[in-house]
């Protein structure tokens, strides 16, 4: 095992006491809902609002989100725009306002935050919608990526 990795495990799951494990941290985008990786840690719900009709007590058990983050969710008018978008226009419209509000200080230092993290623990994060390429958490994997941020394709 490598020095620097640690030794003790903890009920967590963000340190382990193999090396290969802690070497393969990394931050994944899901889909909330969706089933949880064996490995995928601690999910945070990147979203303006909680899931309808889901008692709170089941949030983390339903596989919604462990925490909710809403900080990282578009403002509720970007939500409209994106969910309106319906040519490549509109959709680049929607990815360049939500880029310009991801852009405010309290968000920089968030995403630099993860992309830090992405390096020493498991996690994830994500929004409910389908389709990753025409929602928020493709922007928030393009904007960690840039800041270094270890996320699994």
């Amino acid at each position: 095992m490598a020095a620097d990795a640690p030794s003790a495990s903890v009920g967590t799951g963000l340190l382990h006491d193999r090396a290969d494990v802690y070497f393969r941290m990394t931050l994944r985008i899901v889909r909330l809902g969706s089933p949880r990786a064996a490995d995928e840690g601690l999910r945070v719900g990147t979203v303006r609002r909680p899931p309808r009709g889901v008692p709170r007590h089941k949030f983390g058990s339903g596989n919604w989100y462990d925490v909710w983050y809403p900080e990282l969710s578009p403002s509720a008018k970007m939500v409209k725009v994106g969910l309106g978008a319906r040519t490549a226009a509109e959709w680049a419209v929607f990815v360049r306002d939500f880029k310009r509000e991801m852009a405010s200080p309290p968000a920089r230092r968030t995403l630099d935050l993860l992309a830090a993290l992405s390096h020493s623990a498991n996690f994830s994060i994500g929004c409910y919608c389908e389709n990753e390429s025409r929602c928020h958490r493709s922007v928030l994997r393009e904007l960690l990526s840039v800041r270094g941020a270890k996320v699994l394709p």
